[in-house]
């Protein structure tokens, strides 16, 4: 199992997926899982938060990656 790129899960997300977005929709929601994990997140709509919810409980190819970027979002101020 390869796992994905920051970018693939952006793009999964439905999100703009080319680095200066993802830098920039890090910066914005900078600490928002500080008091929670990434699936329960206040920033996602139903379907991401499926999607994540999905990728991490079933240990798959986005769940590394979707570790990164809880990690991106869990940074302290």
């Amino acid at each position: 199992m390869t796992a994905k790129t920051m970018s693939e899960l952006f793009k999964q997300l439905g999100l703009p997926y080319d680095q200066t977005s993802i830098d920039l929709f890090i910066s914005q929601h900078d600490g928002v899982c500080r008091d929670c994990g990434l699936v329960q997140a206040p920033i996602w709509s139903d379907s991401q938060r499926s999607f994540l919810q999905e990728a991490v409980a079933q240990d798959s190819e986005w769940s590394m990656t979707a570790e990164m970027l809880m990690a991106a979002l869990s940074r302290p101020a």
